[in-house]
């Protein structure tokens, strides 16, 4: 049984061949953000603020993009992925959790999908445990307390060339609108 349903798209494009494993792999990114996420003086530094998200940008491993990011109670991402960036996010204090979804989805060529019943994943990441994933993973991440903020560590490789935007609505998942570099720096 395919994990997603291209129906309305039957020429949609195939995800484009592996790029060479240049730079960090995910497991060094996940190093770098467990490591980065147990400095209390830098974490203590990010200003936070408590209506939205903050967030400071870092030196990560070679030539990684990588970001300090406090989430005051309730605040979240929304469904997005990182294009065609690996990455590893870790939690340095508070508690994360992420819905991702299990299914390799389409890097381009559709609007809307149908996911399939099975393909949802949640877990919880409190202070000092951190999450790699590969390429076009999809997840929400969000911080559900409603009196502690989170703050939390994240790398990127290569830097980020996009973050796709993404709608959900059972098990539809539409795509919203692509956001470059320059409207998050």
């Amino acid at each position: 049984m395919s994990a997603v349903s291209t129906t309305l798209f039957p020429h949609a494009p195939a995800r484009p061949p592996a790029r060479p494993l240049d730079g960090p792999g995910a497991a060094e990114l996940l190093d770098f953000a467990l490591s980065t996420a147990a400095d209390p003086e830098l974490v203590a530094a990010l200003p936070l603020d408590p209506e939205g998200r903050t967030w400071v940008r870092l030196d990560g491993p070679g030539g990684s993009e990588a970001w300090l990011i406090g989430w005051p109670p309730g605040t979240g991402t929304g469904w997005h992925d990182h294009a065609e960036s690996r990455g590893a996010f870790a939690t340095a204090a508070g508690r994360l959790t992420e819905h991702s979804l299990a299914a390799r989805l389409p890097s381009e060529g559709w609007q809307s999908l149908e996911l399939a019943p099975d393909v949802d994943r949640s877990r919880t990441l409190p202070a000092g445990t951190g999450r790699a994933f590969r390429e076009f993973h999809v997840h929400e991440v969000f911080n559900e307390s409603t009196t502690e903020h989170a703050v939390s560590v994240h790398a990127y490789y290569p830097p980020l060339p996009l973050i796709r935007r993404y709608s959900r609505t059972g098990p539809v998942l539409r795509l919203e609108h692509v956001e470059r570099p320059a409207d998050w720096q």
